[in-house]
């Protein structure tokens, strides 16, 4: 069977030319991703575990390697030789990304993000508004919060609002960078009570997280970037232990 994602010996590096320094953040990654399969990215802080997920996003372009889609609408697709526009459609149907970090327009509220979401799918009006108010009260966003401008909300509640606005499009691939990073115990609970919904329904994901507990029984393989290799096994949580965080930058990397 076609994998849905094929990574071939992807490598990427930065320089930051203010302090001089060249960081090489991952360097001849390979791994394969099966249709309905939740991949574990583990490793140290600093390791290259988002630029991974940013280089299959395109967010970045990684500086060799190939990275393969099955895609519904363009069959096998290297997405490091794509062009911009079949990017933008995998994007806006197809390829999922949530990130610790929420980046909206301005002047739009919380609900308008979501229902923005649905509407993109090309659901109509009622049941984007029926589906968003759904998802927000799933996440126990304070219903008062929905039809204000999160940039008065908490460092959480933001973290909330961009995992609903990614899940209620259920992307056939959704990539998860720490989505649980500042969350309390009971808003994770219900991002795994998510995730393991749209992994009985099909859809594949490759995540990282921090989170030991999480983790632990939710993934079906893990791929550890020390070892550059993928362990075809469950995570369990002694091979989850992190060593100790480096600095912000290199977590951005």
């Amino acid at each position: 069977m076609k994998p849905l994602l094929k990574i071939e010996n992807i490598s990427k590096s930065f320089t930051l030319h203010n302090i001089n320094r060249y960081i090489k953040a991952c360097n001849e990654v390979s791994l394969v991703l099966n249709k309905g399969e939740f991949v574990g990215i583990t490793g140290k802080s600093g390791s290259g575990k988002s630029t991974i997920l940013k280089s299959i996003y395109r967010s970045y372009l990684p500086e060799k390697g190939d990275i393969y889609y099955d895609s519904e609408k363009f069959g096998y697709i290297n997405l490091y030789k794509a062009t911009e526009r079949q990017i933008i459609y995998l994007r806006k149907y197809e390829i999922g990304y949530v990130s610790q970090f929420l980046k909206i327009m301005p002047r739009t509220t919380a609900r308008e993000v979501v229902e923005n979401a649905v509407l993109e799918m090309g659901y109509d009006e009622i049941y984007a508004k029926v589906e968003a108010e759904a998802i927000l009260a799933h996440f126990q966003l304070d219903k008062e919060l929905w039809d204000s401008y999160p940039i008065i909300f908490s460092g959480g509640e933001k973290l909330r609002l961009n995992v609903a606005a990614a899940m209620i499009k259920k992307p056939r691939l959704l990539l998860l960078d720490e989505p649980t990073a500042s969350l309390d115990i009971a808003s994770k609970e219900k991002v795994r009570s998510l995730i393991e919904k749209l992994k009985r329904d099909g859809t594949t994901m490759l995540g990282i997280f921090h989170d030991i507990e999480f983790m632990h029984g939710l993934c079906d393989k893990q791929y550890n970037m020390e070892e550059r290799r993928l362990r075809e096994k469950k995570l369990v949580p002694t091979e989850m232990k992190e060593a100790s965080q480096l600095s912000d930058l290199r977590k951005t990397i």
